[in-house]
């Protein structure tokens, strides 16, 4: 197949640029440094992933970088003449192989030498932990692909217009390299668009070289989930081809060094496709499709990427005025951003989804009863109770938990919109910016009703959404919600963790929390109150593919502390390694990881030899001297701290209570307004553990958050935690 001169001479020119680039800077740095000096890429067992996944060649010090180099100048076809040579293509993908070399060299260099690749917005190399958590995505599908953009847009709309595009279709946007004096993730971060994995708009780097990167983590995805052996370039290059759907984006004008990194990006099988006037190159090969496809207007430019790709792509297919689409779900939204808060304890907020006879579900019906955003000044809070009313001849009573906790999948897909928390402790925040863009509440209805048919359509005939924003109406349905609450919670009855031979993970948090994960027993459910053992179960049934998937419970190893040997193996597997024991009633040893939708946290009191639990609607001071969202800010983020557990209420009285630690009779204080909530159940569970006035020796606010004062209390009362055995 004979390939266009122009593009070729271009491609193997820039090819020799970058490897003498490489050369120049390896002698510096061995110059200074030494030829023996340990050379890496930060928290990666790939060594140099494109290096090692294409050769099996380990660099680990500046001399192993000398052989590769050779190897590159090998690969590297002679200049051109162009007056007498036209190529083939085979020697303008050895040119850009060698390239990709060379750049991987000069960014690991800059690891070695300075300044280092990862400052400001530009962001590096990715570790071990982004490729675990991130790289499965674009095995089970929920990442389509990747765009590797090169360049900038004409202008900062355009850019912003073209990464919205490629979200809401869930792609991930690596992005490096200039043109026209800019990045398009320079004029991202100027139109104050939040970068970085958890958006899925991912700056590598501000030159060409940094897409390195890009194809050492498409090199590293084979590795890593596809069992690829180190050294087996043709299955590094057909599983990219045939498994991560990629595509090089080229904006601007097109560089001697853009050629020969387009070209390495075509032995993965990555077609180019460019909004410039350069030579294109249709035919079927290398890559599936099209190579290089070129003049493609912008409104057009991602569709036309998609399709030359054969990305398969989900369509959000729902109109709203912000972007929708999972890279959202990671969002953040600082207090001086948001125009109006729900809930986080200031507010009436919570969410029910219940089942309804088919004819008294209006179709697709949405209602606000009582003000929308329009109607609130910036800075208001404002109450919610957000109704789900559903029909279906397959539904059952025993999915609405179920479906109900997908809702903080859904309102989290509106860019500019955060949902926290389930049930009656509901937090959301909408942003100035999508509030300005015309987000009003009957948007978030629309989006209900859209991904619960989309979602659960072989359950669902019928939705409506009903938005209740006055005080008084708010109020009167939260009661109502939580007599739903309360008889689903009954359901278990008297069904044990030891009459059962699974257990069911929980990921729907790993979003916030790449290392959190659940484990729901008949005796304990989901941290966030909303997902107990028969609600896993059913959500297994309803997907087996989804977030709650069985755990056989295995060989037991302590039956004091739940240790099991089946669940220590999930929790390794779930948690891509960083968890590896799990204590199921212990707070103290390996206790439960928490991400942010805990209803509740416990933490140890030293000196009363008990623990403290504080709910999450409290605003008040604790006997530690921190308020709720500063011990939170402890607990989450998935770590074990043997100490403090964030929990759900209903656990406190669960028999299972970390029994390993003394069990209820721990517990020395909490909020009033908790003690109310659960005064019925704690009356019963003191009974039960000898102690049947147990609720009124426990302290609370009015007793005081000071330990001295807490101390004389339960010396009075004569609280059991003063004669147990040290907990600490």
């Amino acid at each position: 197949m004979n390939l266009s001169r122009i593009i070729a001479t271009a491609a193997i020119r820039g090819a020799h640029s970058i490897v003498r680039r490489a050369e120049e800077k390896l002698k510096s740095a061995m110059e200074i440094l030494g030829a023996t000096h340990p050379v890496e890429l930060p928290n990666t067992g790939y060594y140099l992933p494109v290096i090692y996944g294409i050769t099996g060649r380990k660099v680990t010090r500046l001399s192993d970088m000398e052989p590769i180099l050779a190897l590159a100048n090998e690969l590297l076809p002679p200049l051109p003449a162009e007056t007498r040579w036209t190529p083939y293509l085979g020697p303008v993908l050895d040119a850009g192989m060698a390239t990709l070399f060379a750049e991987e060299i000069i960014e690991a260099l800059r690891y070695a030498t300075g300044p280092s690749p990862a400052g400001g917005i530009w962001l590096g190399a990715a570790d071990d932990v982004i490729l675990r958590e991130r790289g499965i995505e674009f095995v089970d599908g929920r990442a389509p692909g990747f765009a590797a953009v090169v360049g900038s847009a004409p202008d900062t709309p355009t850019a912003v217009k073209l990464a919205r595009e490629m979200q809401q279709k869930n792609l991930y946007v690596f992005m490096a390299g200039q043109a026209n004096g800019t990045s398009f993730a320079e004029q991202l971060a100027a139109a104050d668009v939040q970068l970085g994995w958890p958006t899925r708009l991912v700056p590598f780097g501000e030159e060409v070289y940094a897409h390195i990167y890009s194809l050492g983590f498409a090199t590293r995805v084979a590795l890593s989930f596809g069992g690829v052996t180190p050294g087996d370039y043709r299955r590094v290059l057909l599983y990219n081809k045939n498994r991560v759907f990629a595509f090089v984006l080229a904006l601007g004008p097109v560089t001697d060094e853009w050629y020969a990194t387009a070209a390495g990006a075509l032995n993965f099988g990555f077609p180019v496709i460019a909004d410039t006037d350069i030579p294109e190159i249709l035919p079927y090969g290398i890559c599936t499709y099209e190579h290089v496809v070129a003049r493609v207007p912008h409104e057009q430019i991602v569709a036309r990427a998609v399709e030359v790709r054969g990305l398969k792509v989900p369509a959000a297919d729902v109109e709203v005025p912000v972007a929708f689409g999972p890279a959202f779900e990671g969002e953040i939204i600082r207090r001086n951003a948001t125009f109006v808060e729900i809930g986080a304890g200031r507010s009436t907020a919570f969410e029910l989804l219940v089942t309804r006879p088919m004819g008294e579900v209006e179709d697709d019906r949405v209602r606000v009863i009582g003000p929308d955003l329009d109607q609130l000044n910036e800075g208001d809070t404002l109450p919610l109770g957000l109704v789900i009313e559903v029909a279906g001849r397959k539904m059952k009573e025993e999915f609405e938990p179920v479906l109900e906790r997908r809702l903080h999948y859904f309102v989290n897909y509106l860019e500019g919109v955060v949902h926290i928390g389930q049930r009656d402790i509901v937090r959301i925040r909408v942003s100035k910016k999508a509030f300005a863009a015309g987000l009003r509440l009957h948007h978030i209805g629309a989006v209900v009703v859209n991904r619960v048919k989309a979602e659960f359509g072989s359950l669902v005939d019928k939705v409506q959404v009903t938005l209740y924003t006055d005080p008084e109406d708010a109020l009167a349905e939260q009661e109502k919600a939580r007599a739903v609450y309360r008889r689903r919670d009954e359901r278990l009855g008297s069904l044990t963790d030891e009459a059962v031979d699974v257990f069911y993970t929980c990921s729907l948090c790993q979003s916030f929390a790449p290392s959190h994960i659940c484990i729901v027993t008949p005796e304990r459910l989901g941290l966030c109150g909303a997902v107990n053992w028969l609600d896993a179960r059913a959500s297994y049934e309803l997907k087996q593919a989804g977030p709650n998937q069985p755990v056989v419970i295995g060989t037991c190893i302590d039956e004091v502390r739940g240790q099991y040997t089946g669940v220590n193996a999930a929790m390794q597997r779930f948690t891509q390694g960083k968890i590896t024991s799990l204590s199921l009633y212990s707070m103290m040893e390996d206790p439960m990881t928490s991400c942010g939708c805990f209803e509740a946290i416990a933490a140890v009191l030293p000196e009363a030899n008990g623990i403290f639990i504080v709910n999450r609607e409290y605003a008040g001071d604790t006997p530690l001297g921190m308020r709720f969202s500063t011990l939170a800010g402890m607990v989450g983020g998935g770590e074990q701290t043997p100490g403090f557990m964030g929990l759900a209420r209903a656990y406190i009285l669960s028999r299972r209570f970390i029994q390993a630690d003394g069990g209820l009779a721990r517990v020395v204080w909490m909020p009033h307004q908790l003690k109310e909530y659960l005064k019925t159940g704690l009356i019963r569970r003191g009974a039960e553990i000898g102690v049947p006035d147990l609720i009124d020796r426990i302290a609370d606010e009015t007793v005081g958050t000071a330990v001295d004062g807490i101390l004389s209390f339960l010396e009075k009362t004569e609280h059991p935690a003063l004669s147990m055995e040290p907990i600490m």
